[in-house]
């Protein structure tokens, strides 16, 4: 008896302790967007962002097989078929981590939204930010292939 209400305490406990542990990952595309045709991109840089992390999308573009350059001005130097732009947040907890990383594919020409992604991390399921550009990356373009 003591066995089993000890059993039914600690997982009560353990309940109690993941509630606040759920992740969001999750990604829109506007109606009647077509993210396949779109091969290359230019990701701009977040002006607040001293990490680095538009080295990291254009990274991981690149490693799915698209064209990718990045830089910290509005427009690219060239002509390309998606501006790709970012918001993270950071929060400290023992460390430093990302909390949240939103993407929006933009049109190249006029900049219009095609699709958007964000992930949402709590401390204690957290991610490298590498780890969060893919997965973001990953459920945009899932099923564009």
């Amino acid at each position: 008896m003591v066995r089993r209400n000890l059993f039914l305490l600690g997982f009560a406990a353990m309940l109690l302790f993941t509630g606040g542990c759920s992740t969001v990952l999750q990604a829109t595309k506007v109606p009647g967007a077509d993210l396949s045709r779109l091969k290359t991109f230019y990701v701009q840089k977040l002006p607040a962002d001293e990490r680095g992390i538009e080295q990291l999308i254009a990274k991981e573009l690149i490693k799915t097989g698209h064209v990718s350059s990045f830089g910290s001005e509005e427009k690219p130097s060239s002509l390309v078929d998606a501006i790709v732009t970012y918001q993270d947040k950071w929060m400290w907890d023992i460390t430093m981590y990302m909390l949240q990383l939103s993407i929006q594919i933009r049109d190249g020409k006029d900049r219009t939204v095609l699709a958007t992604g964000e992930s949402l991390r709590p401390s204690l399921v957290r991610k490298s930010p590498e780890g969060m550009v893919e997965e973001v990356l990953g459920e945009i373009f899932k099923g564009a292939k």
